[in-house]
């Protein structure tokens, strides 16, 4: 069994640690103190580990695991790896002086393997920084303003075609070797809508596009290839629902093709959509959305839907990198929660929790699975879990309360390293997480603790996983039926609890003689309500119930009010 490292970058700095089986430290990498390390990346081929800290970028092979590179006086936020991880890229804030009215290139690229600086760009804005590449690093292509310029063979100097007619907001390259394709996204001038355009390297005129998708409310575009680069999904969202529907925001999702097909994907459910995924199979996509309990809808490459993993508190998908295991997870405002599934049979594995989890991710064997809580979305309870695919957790590294971790992430592999997983539904052995679990048991208040319980749904529009049909969108008629099923089944429930039997009312065995003076038995009623209040707290207190100080000093109380009203019995 490879053991696959995994890099951790906090407070203290930068550590390297082994992964399943072995979980120690990767002997080779002397970790890295610094207070300042502000982001790390391993390329996707996992051959260098890069990481900044202060004014210095180092480049580390992972063979040897001993520095290539050390870059002095560099301020880089982000960095980004070439699809072969031939060069990195890095953006630092872009800035001016009086003794530099200009400024300076802040876009530098390098050469991973000894840290050569090739080529150095202007690029202002931290949105859209990063650069992109073809899969096979001959086209090179960035944005300038509102043009996407291209480079060819590798020559940074000489831009070789422009798109420059589209005002172009965002852009995103296909995945093809050889021949390349387009996406990119015009946002509409107001009361005009916003399109989706999709090329083929180099024709980028007008009546040269292999397919147009025009839409409304699309503020931004995020375009998604599935692996192959022969399809794509673009989720458009505004960061305001003006109908006030949403508090999200509204979005679309559509679907485009090489051979010019495009098509809006119909949601069964109304509210926002949260997350989307291809599968690493690359004949179908997943969504989560809907208000909450949400929707998770396996679709094909007709947009069809084929599957519904049912709804619950889920806003995250997850497959591995061989497309045979699903994980959809509810974070953020949720709880936590993990599905496990078998996403070739659709069949779920298992569930685990994960509370308070900023970030999953899968490693590269397709088996394991890490969830972290991170700087600085939570800054207390800061640390890393490893999980197995059958929900068995089997290693857990919190850190110490005065330090926060940033960031975690597994050593990337080359494709193929790794078989294809053969699943196994019986769970292997882990370990019992050191944080308490949250009881799954209702709360009851004690009038109800010793009446029959009465079971419903908190959710009762949640539904059950299932194949689809061809038309899974409700009509009217069928959502009035199912309005009126609900209301009918709460009606049913609240009649049930008004017919449960109530417990006898807890009075004390004290009796009271009127005497038909007002005053005196006014008196004398007073008294016997207060004795009465004493006994119902004994008898809660006999139950095990923790009294507070003031009803304490009620019940001692008792023997005073009984001699008071003795002497006005007398």
């Amino acid at each position: 069994m490879t053991t696959i490292p995994l890099a951790a970058r906090s407070s203290s700095g930068i550590e390297l640690s082994q992964g399943p089986p072995n979980f120690g430290k990767v002997q080779e990498f002397e970790p890295f103190k610094s207070k300042s390390c502000r982001t790390m990346l391993f390329s996707p081929d996992g051959q260098y580990l890069a990481y900044v800290s202060g004014k210095t970028l180092k480049i580390v092979q992972t063979v040897s695991w001993q520095d290539v590179a050390t870059i002095e006086d560099v301020k880089a936020y982000n960095l980004a790896f070439s699809p072969k991880s031939t060069f990195l890229m890095c953006w630092e804030p872009f800035t001016v002086n009086s003794a530099n009215p200009q400024g300076s290139p802040n876009l530098n690229i390098y050469k991973s393997e000894n840290g050569e600086l090739v080529r150095r760009f202007v690029h202002k804005k931290q949105g859209n920084w990063e650069p992109q590449f073809s899969a096979d690093e001959k086209l090179f292509s960035r944005m300038v303003n509102t043009d996407v310029v291209f480079y060819e063979d590798l020559n940074f100097e000489r831009i070789v075609a422009r798109i420059n007619c589209y005002k172009v907001a965002s852009y995103s390259l296909s995945p093809n070797v050889g021949t390349y394709f387009l996406l990119c996204h015009t946002p509409g001038s107001p009361g005009q809508p916003s399109f989706g355009r999709l090329f083929k390297y180099p024709d980028f005129e007008g009546n040269q596009a292999i397919a147009n998708k025009s839409f409304f409310q699309a503020d931004k575009v995020d375009f998604m290839w599935n692996s192959k680069g022969n399809n794509a999904l673009l989720l458009t969202s505004t960061e305001v629902d003006k109908s006030g529907g949403s508090y999200y925001g509204k979005q679309g999702l559509y679907f485009i093709s090489l051979t010019g097909q495009t098509m809006m994907i119909t949601l069964s459910k109304e509210g926002p959509i949260y997350s989307v995924s291809w599968s690493p199979k690359n004949q179908e996509f997943c969504v989560v959305y809907g208000f909450m309990p949400a929707k998770a809808t396996i679709f094909n490459l007709k947009c069809e839907p084929i599957f519904e993993c049912g709804s619950g508190p889920k806003n995250s998908i997850y497959y591995n990198p061989h497309g045979n295991i699903l994980l959809l997870a509810g974070f953020g405002n949720l709880r936590g929660q993990i599905e496990i599934w078998d996403a070739v049979n659709k069949k779920k594995i298992a569930n685990c929790d994960a509370p308070d989890t900023t970030l999953l991710q899968w490693a590269a064997d397709g088996e394991h699975f890490l969830t972290a809580t991170t700087a600085p979305r939570l800054r207390i309870g800061n640390g890393y879990k490893i999980w197995h695919y059958s929900s068995a957790l089997l290693f857990e590294k919190p850190w110490a309360q005065q330090e926060e971790l940033y960031d975690v992430t597994w050593q990337n592999f080359p494709k193929l390293t790794f078989p294809e997983p053969k699943l196994v539904m019986k769970k292997v052995e882990g370990i019992a997480p050191s944080q308490p679990q949250a009881s799954t048991q209702a709360y009851r208040p004690p009038s109800a603790r010793n009446r029959p319980a009465v079971k419903f749904s908190l959710d009762d529009d949640e539904e059950n996983p299932q194949k689809s049909g061809k038309d899974p969108v409700p009509s009217k008629a069928a959502l009035k039926q199912k309005k009126k099923r609900e209301a009918k089944k709460a009606k049913k429930i609240e009649e049930e609890i008004s017919e449960l039997p109530k417990p006898p009312p807890v009075i004390s065995n004290v009796k009271i003689s009127l005497t038909g003076d007002p005053d005196l038995d006014k008196k004398k009623k007073n008294i016997k309500k207060k004795l009465d209040a004493i006994e119902k707290l004994k008898a809660q207190q006999a139950q095990g119930k923790t009294l507070e100080i003031n009803q304490l000093e009620k019940i001692k109380a008792e023997a005073d009010l009984l001699e008071e009203l003795e002497a006005l019995s007398v």
